[in-house]
């Protein structure tokens, strides 16, 4: 028996009525089928990269969509249950591919690059049929995003009809990865249930409508990105997607209603506008904020990883609402706030579908009426069973509590919590969102190397490190906690944490055990870093 099961809630709040249970693999999610079956009514898709833009109609996009697939099935022999792996950055070809799948009931495997590269021993250890790439490679059996470009410019003639496809809610319809701050990255099934849940409980609290405008930045390899592109397809609104070097660029130009996007990505804007607002006597914050958006926000999205309060004040204050959100690759969205239920310091109630389970040792776990899945499909032995119960209730290992209205508070991770020598627990996060608070810091992460002291690992904001504002912000950090929490002394990280030194996620997540290994010497050597 896992955790999950064994611990007693000690408190639970759940979104509801929950949806009804699956009763197998022949129930039809709505949404999935509408975005196989129908062509849209209206909306656009853009693609902007710092080269130029792409957009076309969504109907366009469904059209190509099945020509693509009519190639795939054709050509490859692609049907029901076959795996196609997509290596590639954030394109158009992506999106059709992805599409293309869908309408013939195959799997996608989003592949990021950086993190894989083409190789038959690639497409074995994960059962391709087919390599999409982005990528120079001679391997067989791989597609090109180039030759897709070409395979889906419309045709004198209409295709056939594709054969009919039916999704059931467990069917597998992407493997997604773990984007891992430990080890090799673990695959998972998402099942068509899971999505199918998913936007219809996020629709259900923000409403899209076409007048909307979604920004997607982050890699497409990440189910969740893939999402705006099904509700836009499904409500009609607009959707840009760009990659995380030009957002900025393309933000203004574009004038979304809502970006989704990672704390660090809100951070360095907060810096960006600041910067700003004092190079600008006499506007306002508002202005210069919307300056950097557009004029046309109605709200802000964030999750993946903690959001600092500061920064969610900040936003707020500037006339963008932001709303935090909770959710891990295994368990898809779960809490999230909005406008119709929204506290600070919190990440929301519970989604319409999604119970949150707080065990007696303040582990939260989750149940889905329809859950992502109830296993790794590659991982090494014992990871499943450590996570997944076999009804797939999730055991997150975030450590969190449910105040009397249901909203949800996550304290940090389990494996974060230090104990001392003297016995004292300390709960890091706490301590590492109050030294990022200060627009010198990017990023910081607190270690105990002798289980005596903290020391901390903090990742400037700006080259040259601001030296006195790291100081001043341990200071006034140390002046807010109890003597356990004091930080003794901050490490500071030479570069600064990058996805490119293997030191961020791909959702710019800081990764403890390589920070750690990278910055052995220092956090054992007394003399080094900025003391207390």
């Amino acid at each position: 028996m896992t955790a999950a099961r064994t611990a007693a809630p000690a408190r639970a709040a759940t979104a509801g009525p929950a949806l009804p249970e699956a009763p197998g693999g022949d129930a039809v999610p709505e949404t999935i089928r509408r975005i196989v079956s129908r062509a849209p009514g209206g909306g656009n898709i853009s693609v902007a990269r710092l080269d130029g833009t792409r957009t076309m109609p969504l109907r366009e996009l469904h059209d190509r969509a099945g020509r693509l697939a009519h190639h795939l099935r054709d050509t490859y022999g692609i049907g029901p249950g076959d795996r196609i792996g997509i290596l590639a950055a954030n394109s158009l070809e992506w999106v059709l591919l992805d599409l293309a799948a869908l309408r013939l009931g195959a799997q996608t495997a989003g592949l990021e690059p950086g993190k894989f590269t083409p190789s038959t021993a690639l497409m074995d250890r994960y059962g391709l049929h087919l390599l999409c790439t982005d990528q120079p490679t001679d391997v067989p059996d791989t597609l090109t995003t180039d030759r897709i470009r070409d395979l889906t410019e419309p045709t004198g003639s209409a295709d056939a009809p594709l054969p009919p496809v039916t999704w059931g809610a467990r069917d597998v319809t992407t493997i997604k990865f773990t984007s891992g701050s430990t080890g090799v990255p673990k695959g998972l099934g998402a099942t068509a249930g899971s999505i199918d849940s998913a936007l219809t409980a996020v629709q259900e609290i923000f409403e899209h409508t076409p007048d909307d405008h979604l920004f997607v930045f982050l890699p497409l390899s990440l189910l969740q990105q893939r999402y705006w592109v099904y509700s836009a397809l499904l409500h009609g609104h607009d959707v840009t997607i760009t990659t995380y070097e030009a957002a900025f660029a393309t933000l203004r130009r574009v004038r979304p209603t809502v970006v989704m996007g990672v704390p660090a990505f809100y951070e360095s804007a907060r810096r960006t506008i600041e910067g700003r607002l004092r190079r600008s006597a006499g506007r306002t914050l508002p202005d210069v904020a919307r300056a950097l958006f557009g004029d046309r926000i109605r709200y802000l999205w964030t999750g993946s990883a903690p959001a600092s309060p500061d920064v969610l004040r900040f936003f707020t204050g500037a006339g963008l609402p932001i709303y935090e959100g909770y959710g891990l690759n295994e368990t898809c969205i779960v809490t999230k706030n909005h406008p119709g239920a929204h506290r600070e310091g919190s990440v929301g109630k519970p989604l319409r579908g999604k119970e949150v389970l707080i065990g007696e040792d303040g582990v939260i776990s989750v149940r889905s009426t329809h859950p992502v899945n109830n296993h790794y499909e590659y991982a090494r032995p014992g990871d499943s069973e450590k996570v997944f119960s076999p009804d797939g209730t999730v055991r997150t290992g975030d450590l969190g509590h449910l105040d009397e209205d249901g909203f949800l508070f996550v304290h940090g991770r389990a494996d974060d919590v230090i104990v001392l020598d003297n016995g004292k627990k300390v709960v890091v996060r706490p301590i590492e969102e109050l030294m990022r608070a200060d627009p010198a810091i990017a990023e910081c992460v607190v270690f105990s190397p002798t289980q005596t002291e903290l020391v901390a690992v903090v990742s400037p904001a700006a080259r040259p490190a601001d030296a006195r504002a790291i100081a001043a912000r341990l200071a006034a950090t140390n002046a807010a906690t109890t003597p356990d929490e004091r930080i003794s002394r901050v490490v500071v990280a030479d570069p600064p944490f990058s996805i490119g030194n293997g030191l961020l996620t791909s959702q710019y997540k800081p990764k403890r055990p390589d920070i750690r290994a990278a910055y052995h010497s220092p956090l054992h050597t007394q003399e080094a870093g900025i003391h207390a």
